[in-house]
């Protein structure tokens, strides 16, 4: 497939109902509570899953209990374990869904996640650079110091991904480690480091902006090829992207060209009762006007905003519910159906090595999962992608 195409909806597409031979669209059926997990109370992802929950409430009656969660432990043990419906996750929804970094673990192991729907709105993913240097693009960063979070993968994962954007690695530049992401700010701020990775919108970034350094978001260029194949070889789930919210000054009249991946990632385990996948996605698009303004970032769960070929399943009623809209391609149901061989045979591989004996200490066990991991996916013509 083509790295810069990027499967959407389109609005005007016709519906399904309109077809010769189509299926009738079934009407909404939702327990009459639910529980979500998400992020902490001060974050978009938390405004947006109550928002949803006030329309839920509204419409269909049903009540929706929303746990937050510091990290992406307490956000996603709930949904491993059965207490919650759902998870409004961060990036480590994949990470969970591929059995590495945090999941390499013998308490984990690769989750069976189904992408129930999206968000992606007009802010960017991205590194934040100081101002006062020339940064245009990722490839200006050789030689800069840039900031290496410690025990957080999703960010350092994504320094990497733009480093790779550029055709460089952390040997091009030097590595500033800090405890946590807003130290990192920090640390730019008073000429330690020269740049962080975080969202265009976020404090840090905005605290930057005033800050005498100001800031700059390296653009990148959404022609070039085998750069973004350079980056999506490190993190697949990249998109091209024109943000228009950001600090700095980044609005729709002065956009950037950069790259962003969704959040919240709504997911469910594969075994979520299909009418209430299906009720939670139709309520969702049947009633978007109802919940789009009343929390940050949630007009992204437009239909339009949906990435259909992206890098996690999704539930299968949800896809029937794309099939019965009308949006459904053959393409897409050959990329569905290749993330769900891929995830499954990660399954089987994980049962298959936590069966036999494995290593006690910790570090040896991830090793010896992530090298049986690697070698059971190359041998089903998959690309590990985690090494």
């Amino acid at each position: 497939m083509h790295y810069l195409v990027r499967q959407v909806l389109f609005a005007s597409l016709p519906l399904t109902l309109a077809l010769p031979g189509a299926t009738l669209a079934k009407e909404v059926e939702l327990p009459n509570t639910m529980a979500w997990t998400a992020y902490g109370t001060n974050s978009s992802g938390y405004a947006q899953a109550v928002a949803i929950g006030g329309m839920l409430q509204k419409q269909y009656d049903t009540a929706v209990r929303v746990l937050p969660g510091d990290n992406d432990v307490s956000r996603m043990t709930p949904l491993k374990t059965g207490r919650v419906d759902l998870c409004a996750c961060g990036i480590a929804s994949y990470y969970g869904a591929e059995g590495v970094l945090m999941f390499a673990h013998p308490d984990w192991g690769p989750q069976p996640l189904r992408v129930l729907t999206t968000s992606t709105a007009s802010f960017g993913l991205s590194l934040a650079v100081a101002g006062d240097l020339d940064v245009k693009t990722p490839a200006d960063l050789k030689g800069k110091r840039i900031a290496y979070i410690r025990g957080d993968d999703a960010l350092n994962k994504g320094t990497e991904a733009y480093l790779a954007f550029g055709g460089l690695t952390w040997d091009d530049v030097e590595r500033v480690d800090y405890p946590g992401y807003a130290r990192s700010f920090d640390g730019i701020i008073s000429g330690e480091a020269d740049a962080s990775f975080t969202t265009t919108v976020t404090p840090p970034a905005q605290q930057l902006a005033s800050s005498p350094r100001g800031i700059s978001w390296p653009a990148l260029d959404p022609n070039d090829e085998a750069a973004w194949q350079r980056m999506q070889k490190i993190a697949p789930y990249f998109r091209p992207h024109e943000v228009t919210a950001g600090a700095g000054g980044v609005s729709a009249e002065n956009p950037v060209n950069s790259a962003s991946y969704p959040y919240p990632i709504i997911v469910a385990n594969a075994d979520l009762e299909d009418t209430t996948a299906y009720g939670l996605i139709k309520a969702l698009q049947d009633n978007y006007d109802a919940y789009k303004d009343n929390a940050p970032g949630a007009a992204g769960y437009a239909l339009e905003n949906q990435d259909l070929t992206w890098v996690i399943p999704f539930h299968e009623a949800v896809v029937d519910y794309y099939k019965e809209t009308g949006v459904w391609t053959e393409e897409m149901q050959a990329h569905q159906d290749k993330l769900v061989e891929r995830q499954n045979l990660l399954l089987d591989t994980w049962k298959e090595f936590t069966t036999g004996e494995t290593p006690e200490d910790e570090d040896a066990f991830r090793d010896a999962w992530m090298q049986t991991r690697a070698s059971a996916l190359r041998e089903a013509g998959f690309e590990p992608i985690f090494k």
